[in-house]
């Protein structure tokens, strides 16, 4: 809330605030995706606005304010700025100082590690496993719960939501949760009445603030440890380093950076010109269209794997079932749209290798299934000459399982759009699509902290939700994938129906995004360019190279992987040599986290 209410240019003079929102903002979901370079005052759009135009910062300002910044507030991107702020404010207190034996040079490397959206990555990556990310994860959902209203009709169903989930997973016997709050804990129970509001949130508040202390006082020195000890055995890491120990001689203590250095003025780089009228969903088209031309060329990975339908033992029809998931395969595109076709292991599995596989590998191939929507990651060397555009124009269709991969971690502009426009059927289709995308990363990898416990409570939700007797009659989707999604989901099992109905949704969905998409330009168009409510008319200009969409694309990639990671529909990576040239490479008066992955990836 105090974030949705702080004016733009105060909250861009924080550049830990202004990393978290470059990754926000280059969401592919959204038609215009800008960044900004703190440490020029520049702003870059893409798509870019005619040459002829002289756009003004402030218009540009009041634009995000009013159509980005609110649903940034209500995306897990918000929620980890909050705790990395949290975080940060601790590790520049002398109370930290004292209570650790921190020097100032230790708080600089600290806030080094921890600043932006790759360092709460790392954080998350660090405590993978480990009672600290059970409590993150607690902090993070009760942040979000204590900030709804359960008595304002349009957040209850959301509030209801997380407190299920908390019940499922943080507040059960046995919990890291549970055990650090024991004494808060004793008058859980009356927090269970949906009627003591006042009680429940003053509870829970108190629960956060504990696990915050945990973090704060125990996990935050354990990273930095961690932290120190691999950027000794990163070679890129030496400068940090040496800054570091020439930091540890000084003896006077620096004061924390704030706001009061002045800032270069805020302008917008001026366009080359462009060939055609602004339109978002013709150049998304043609970043998808290089990406998924280059992807093609790759070297087919099929031939390693056997598409083998699990038996699972049930009542008769369960071989009709078999031959269903079968069909389920079979509408699943191929190598032309997954960047890799990964085996799958477990009760639910449905493919098996040739070769045994470790548990982290499947893992990861699977996701990789799962991701239609995300764009594979060219080698830095394929030259772009081979990336040729396609002949064929590439419909929305084909990007837009990407496009609505980023929509949760955005904070769900594209649904706020199909209500304004009164489509609840489309609106629960999109939730139907967003709850299947939230199981599949809880169902595939069972070493995620409350595993078992998530996929049975989203199972259980998206059945209860849209796959009952009178819920399925509204639904245009075929009977018998929503059928197979009900015997599948009810136990919490894995399905490859779940790619079909994805796909169907898709279907649906298709023209009411291209219209999301246009009333997202004619909105930056009437801020940016006033009078322009019709399409820009033709100016001379020039098209965009093949190596500048590539660079669009990726960035745009890693900023959906980035998010997802955060958010918690794709697995985390484990802590690797990645994340300490990450940490290297990354500025934030320089484009931050997603610069840094840009000059890593290229």
């Amino acid at each position: 809330a105090s974030i949705a209410s702080t004016d733009m240019g105060l909250l861009l003079r924080d550049d830990v605030f202004v990393d978290f929102f470059n990754t926000f903002l280059n969401l592919p979901v959204f038609g215009q995706t800008p960044i900004y370079i703190s440490g020029t005052g520049c702003w870059y759009l893409w798509p870019e606005l005619p040459s002829h135009l002289d756009p003004s910062p402030a218009a540009l300002l009041a634009w995000l304010g009013k159509h980005r910044l609110p649903h940034f507030c209500k995306s897990s991107l918000c929620l980890h700025l909050v705790l990395c702020q949290r975080l940060l404010g601790f590790i520049r207190s002398g109370e930290a100082a004292e209570l650790l034996n921190w020097q100032s040079a230790d708080q600089w490397l600290l806030e080094k590690c921890i600043s932006g959206s790759h360092g709460m990555r790392h954080l998350r990556a660090f405590v993978r496993g480990t009672a600290g990310e059970e409590l993150i994860d607690f902090w993070l959902i009760t942040e979000r719960l204590l900030g709804l209203d359960e008595a304002d009709v349009s957040q209850r169903d959301l509030f209801l939501s997380l407190v299920h989930r908390l019940r499922a997973t943080h507040l059960r016997e046995g919990s890291s949760v549970i055990t650090l709050c024991t004494t808060i804990v004793g008058s859980l129970p009356k927090a269970r009445h949906i009627q003591s509001i006042s009680t429940r949130r003053e509870i829970l508040s108190k629960m956060q603030e504990q696990a915050l202390f945990m973090i704060q006082t125990y996990w935050l020195p354990k990273f930095f440890v961690h932290c120190k000890m691999g950027m000794e055995e990163e070679e890129s890491c030496q400068p940090l380093l040496q800054e570091y120990q020439e930091r540890l001689l000084k003896a006077t203590r620096e004061e924390p950076p704030g706001f009061s250095e002045p800032l270069p003025t805020v302008h917008i780089k001026r366009s080359q010109g462009l060939l055609g009228p602004y339109c978002s969903q013709k150049a998304k088209a043609e970043i998808w269209a290089l990406v998924k031309e280059g992807r093609d060329t790759q070297e087919l990975k099929m031939a390693t794997f056997q598409v083998k339908p699990e038996r699972q033992p049930g009542p008769a029809g369960s071989t009709e079932e078999s031959q269903l998931d079968k069909d389920a395969f079979q509408s699943i595109p191929q190598q032309s749209e997954h960047p890799a076709i990964p085996a799958f292991g477990g009760k639910g599995g449905v493919m098996s290798l040739r070769r045994p596989r470790s548990s982290a590998e499947q893992v990861t191939q699977l996701e990789n299934l799962c991701k239609e929507k995300i764009l594979s990651d060219l080698p830095p060397s394929a030259p772009l000459g081979q990336l040729a555009s396609l002949k064929k124009p590439i419909q929305t269709l084909g990007f837009l399982p990407w496009a609505l991969s980023a929509e949760a971690c955005a904070g769900q502009p594209f649904r706020d759009f199909l209500k304004c426009q009164n489509c609840s059927v489309e609106t629960e289709l999109l939730d139907l699509w967003q709850d299947l995308e939230e199981f599949l990363p809880v169902v595939l990898d069972s070493s995620r902290e409350n595993s078992f416990f998530l996929r049975h409570l989203i199972g259980e939700k998206i059945c209860k939700t849209y796959l009952e007797e009178d819920s399925i009659e509204k639904l245009p989707l075929e009977a018998r994938t929503l059928r197979s999604l009900w015997n599948h989901l009810v136990s919490g099992e894995f399905s490859p129906w779940i790619f079909r109905a994805q796909k169907e949704i898709c279907k649906v969905l298709c023209c009411l995004y291209e219209e999301f998409l246009a009333d997202d330009d004619r909105t930056f168009l009437q801020f940016m360019a006033p009078g322009s409510d019709v399409p820009m008319p033709e100016v001379p200009g020039r098209a965009a190279g093949r190596g500048e969409h590539f660079y669009l694309s990726q960035r745009m990639n890693q900023s959906l992987k980035l998010s997802q990671a955060l958010q918690g529909t794709r697995s985390l990576e484990e802590v690797s040599s990645k994340h300490w040239q990450l940490l290297a490479a990354r500025d934030l008066q320089k484009g931050g986290s997603i610069q840094a992955e840009m000059e890593l990836l290229l």
